[in-house]
């Protein structure tokens, strides 16, 4: 069978310099190893949600993100050039990573920033694990080889419930509250599921350089609307608390958390990757209680019980050893 444009490696299509992309492997599969990427992916972001309340306090969404993206595109520059690689790519590459930066970062971050100014924490992850359900929407449509199936369907809905009731039912009180908010929240969810799709294009580059390009992008489109919405000048000179955060929010749940993302894209899929919104809230779960000394309730035992049968689905080797798929 001949492969579809959309589907080749972005070195094959663009002439890209020899040695750029060649040690990463095609074909989509969740082994032991992509497992473990997924859950330090997820608890790099789910530490986000903590990082992102504590600089709001201070900073505005606009310059957060752009200082979010700014700092992070520095620190993943000088990875990229101490480790000997090069960002000189043809310009058909740069425009994927302005697209990318543009779904995977500015939109979601500024979404997701201004949702949790209005809701709680545990209601915005809730309306962020829709991504997985969006993803096998938009993977379905926009791609030969992600298609949609009723186990895929079944194990997002196991996810989804897994997620409302380890974070509590109580948070869907808030539903119909602050719609707009809400509203922004699940359109974060919906970009961060086309921008893993998207994000195909690039699977014949290098992790770092992949994640490193469109976090350039994002922060210079991120700069005009920094500047001229919210006057950073203007503000007061954050705490040592803030910067605190947006360190964590840099390194972590931005550079290391970008690095995972291709990594694991090129190796396992967009479907498989964004399986990392069900994990995050039992990361987060389980850091706190092997950190903080939390202790975990019943109804968290079974939201992890419903996600990981919710996975096991998705994954579909447990359904096929029981001859059931």
């Amino acid at each position: 069978m001949v492969a579809h444009a959309r589907d080749r490696p972005v070195n094959a299509r663009r002439n890209l310099p020899p040695g750029i992309g060649t040690d990463i492997p095609h074909g989509f599969r969740m082994g032991a190893f992509e497992w473990v990427l997924l859950i330090a992916l997820s608890a790099a972001w789910g530490s986000s949600f903590f990082f992102n309340k504590v600089a709001l306090r201070e900073l505005p969404p606009f310059t957060l993100v752009w200082l979010r993206s700014m700092m992070a595109a520095v620190f993943l520059y000088f990875i990229v050039r101490i480790s000997g690689q090069s960002m000189r790519l043809p310009p058909g590459v740069w425009k994927d990573f302005a697209l990318i930066g543009t779904l995977n970062s500015l939109i979601p971050f500024s979404l997701i920033s201004y949702g949790q100014m209005q809701i709680a924490s545990g209601l915005a992850s809730i309306l962020n694990a829709t991504s997985p359900l969006f993803t096998v929407l938009v993977a379905h449509y926009a791609t030969r080889d992600e298609r949609m199936t009723a186990a895929k369907l079944i194990g997002i809905a196991f996810g989804i419930a897994g997620v409302t009731v380890m974070v509590g039912v109580d948070a869907l009180r808030g539903l119909g509250l602050h719609a707009l908010a809400q509203v922004a929240i699940l359109l974060a969810a919906l970009s961060y599921a086309s921008a893993s799709i998207v994000s195909r294009r690039l699977s014949g580059l290098r992790p770092m350089v992949a994640a490193t390009g469109p976090m350039i992008c994002c922060a210079f489109i991120m700069a005009p609307f920094a500047l001229v919405i919210d006057h950073p000048w203007n503000l007061a000179m954050p705490g040592a608390t803030t910067w605190g955060a947006m360190t964590g929010l840099v390194v972590f749940c931005t550079a290391v958390s970008y690095y995972l993302y291709f990594r694991i894209l090129a190796i396992a899929g967009a479907t498989n990757l964004m399986l990392v919104t069900f994990l995050i809230p039992v990361s987060a779960l389980l850091l706190g209680m092997l950190v903080l000394g939390e202790i975990i309730e019943p109804r968290q035992f079974a939201g992890m019980a419903l996600i990981f049968v919710g996975l096991a689905a998705i994954d579909g080797r447990a359904l096929r050893r029981l001859g059931l798929r």
